[in-house]
C-alpha cells in the first residue's frame, strides 16, 4: 500500500507532498522523503557506485527504513518523485509503471498556464488523478 508520495524541484523545495493514512503521521512521512534526498543525490553524483545509468530516470529502491521502501524516480529537469510504500514485496514493473504515470500527471499539472513553475502544486486535478494512480497501484500489486 502507498501511504506517501512526494515531489521536489530541483533545488530540494517540496513541490507536493500527499499522506495516504489515516493516522497523523505527516511529520515523519516528510522527514522519510527529506532523507530519501540525500540518497538521490548520491546516486546521481557517484553512478558509478550505484549501477542505474546516467539517462535511467527510474532511481529504483533508494532504501528500505522500519515498515517502509522508499523508491525514487529523477526527471529529466532534475525534478525528484519519491514513493513510500508499505509494500515489502514490491516488484519494480508495477513501481516503473506508477512512476511512469505519476510524471504523466505531473507533466499536465505543471503545463498548465496558471501554474508557476518552482511553487507548490496546488491543481485539484493533479491531486485527484494521483489518488487514482495510488488506488490503481494498490489493485495491481495486490492481483
Amino acid at each position: 500500500m502507498i501511504i506517501c508520495v512526494a515531489v521536489v524541484g530541483h533545488q530540494n523545495n517540496p513541490l507536493f507532498i500527499q499522506s495516504f493514512t489515516e493516522a497523523d503521521d505527516a511529520l515523519k512521512l516528510h522527514h522519510i522523503v527529506h532523507c530519501s534526498l540525500d540518497v538521490v543525490d548520491e546516486r546521481v553524483n557517484n553512478p558509478k557506485k550505484s549501477g542505474p545509468l546516467l539517462n535511467e530516470t527510474f532511481l529504483g529502491l533508494l532504501y528500505p527504513i522500519e515498515n517502509y521502501k522508499v523508491y525514487g524516480y529523477l526527471t529529466n529537469t532534475k525534478v525528484k518523485f519519491i514513493l513510500v510504500t508499505t509494500d515489502l514485496d514490491v516488484r519494480d514493473a508495477d513501481v516503473r509503471n506508477f512512476f511512469r504515470r505519476f510524471h504523466a500527471a505531473y507533466v499536465d499539472a505543471v503545463s498548465n498556464p496558471f501554474h508557476v513553475p518552482g511553487k507548490k502544486i496546488t491543481s485539484k486535478t493533479f491531486v485527484e488523478r494521483v489518488s487514482t494512480i495510488v488506488k490503481s497501484f494498490g489493485l495491481s500489486s495486490a492481483g
